[in-house]
């Protein structure tokens, strides 16, 4: 029908960003993704860089069209999801970043986490935001930036710097830039922040004083559906009319609507979604308190996540960094080679350890080594370091909630 419209969907991941155009009955109809560089300026540092993330997504917008035959007036909305702690400080009058994103990876902040939990800890505000003080969320990253880009604090402080996730670069970039570009985010990404109250849904003022952050720089928190604003340029007319941080988006995508259902996404990292109703559920055995999604008007519906930083980019390290394997889909065939681990065990703490035990301390190790132990033994502690860990956090999910997770929906 020439008069049938259609979805795009923008997914700004950790290695590459994709478009997908879907039709009215949910098919995909074309897609575009280009990948990103994966900078690391030194040990424990991971960056992107935000000008080149949004001219690949302007690319991979056009790539999707073209591959759907239709031009960008047959689109009846735009959504957002995107890798969700990555962080971005510009300036709203130039556009401008005053420097690289730092990436949910990045280490870099652990000083500033150890000093703002003090005597309390890193659970200090945890009864608030859900979240334990970690080197994986936004606030300390901002933090960072304004005490150590030249000039940053002063520009902050005077109103023209303002912070965002990668949805909230997206959006203020396609609805004009410095040209009235709207600054907002959703309440997946902001439970991200370290800064969002989980219960009243708004910045927590005294956090962000904590974190000296000005709340000037602080995007408005709205609902995960509904219309943000209306797109220019390379979507020019189209409403944008969703947001959902990676996680949370594959957590509905999966239709985890139910209080108890869960799903698992096998990535570069590991996250392990339940969805707990609409009372947030605070855990004992290190999970984190996220919102799940909130529709428009509706009340907000709460997750438990496990979040496990390092599975599929170990699967990376081991084809980029060791040589070990040429392509990512070798090692299971390379894992086949023999019949168990050889005793050897692998703890991927590139970036410290997440869920359950939240050190930033931590480092990999490799142990178990013998002169057994063969390229083939290695590719399988490689992949079983996936497993043991998902199941670490199946655990405390189900001691957290006390239901036995009969189902878990996964994806990757």
């Amino acid at each position: 029908m020439a008069d049938q419209q259609y979805v795009l969907s923008i997914d700004q991941g950790t290695t590459s960003s994709r478009a997908m155009v879907f039709d009215h009955g949910g098919a995909v109809v074309g897609v575009g993704q280009k990948e990103h560089e994966q900078i690391f300026p030194r040990a424990g540092w991971v960056e992107h860089d935000p000008a080149e993330i949004w001219a690949n997504v302007q690319e991979v917008v056009q790539a999707a069209l073209a591959d759907a035959g239709i031009d960008v007036g047959r689109l009846a909305a735009v959504g957002i999801t995107n890798q969700r702690e990555t962080t971005v400080v510009w300036s709203r009058t130039t556009g401008e970043p005053v420097h690289n994103a730092i990436v949910w990876q990045d280490t870099r902040t652990a000083a500033i986490v150890e000093a703002l939990g003090g005597e309390a800890g890193q659970d200090r505000y945890k009864d608030r935001i859900g979240l334990p003080l970690a080197t994986y969320f936004c606030g300390p990253k901002v933090q960072w930036i304004l005490d150590n880009v030249d000039g940053a604090r002063a520009r902050a402080e005077s109103g023209e710097l303002v912070m965002g996730t990668m949805d909230t670069w997206l959006i203020w970039n396609l609805t004009g830039g410095v040209d009235g570009g709207v600054h907002v985010t959703d309440v997946t990404n902001a439970s991200r922040t370290m800064l969002m109250d989980l219960r009243t849904l708004t910045w927590d003022e005294e956090i962000a004083a904590d974190m000296t952050i000005p709340t000037s720089m602080l995007p408005e928190i709205r609902s995960s559906a509904e219309v943000y604003g209306e797109a220019r340029g390379v979507l020019d007319g189209v409403p944008i009319a969703g947001i959902l941080g990676d996680q949370q988006a594959a957590t509905f995508g999966q239709a985890c609507f139910e209080k108890g259902m869960a799903k698992n996404t096998y990535g570069t990292g590991n996250f392990m979604l339940m969805n707990t109703g609409e009372e947030p559920i605070f855990s004992d055995n290190g999970l984190i308190t996220t919102v799940c999604y909130k529709i428009g008007d509706a009340a907000p519906v709460y997750a438990l996540e496990g979040s496990i930083a390092v599975t599929g980019s170990l699967v990376q390290w081991l084809r980029d960094n060791m040589g070990m394997i040429s392509a990512a889909d070798e090692i299971e065939a390379v894992a086949g080679t023999v019949e168990d681990n050889g005793g050897a065990y692998f703890v991927p703490a590139f970036s410290g350890l997440f869920a359950p035990y939240w050190r930033s301390d931590a480092r990999g190790v490799l142990v178990g080594l013998t002169r057994y132990v063969n390229r083939g033994h290695i590719a399988r502690a490689v992949l079983e370091a996936t497993a043991y860990q998902t199941r670490e956090v199946l655990d405390a999910m189900e001691a957290d909630s006390g239901v036995e997770v009969v189902e878990l929906r996964v994806d990757g």
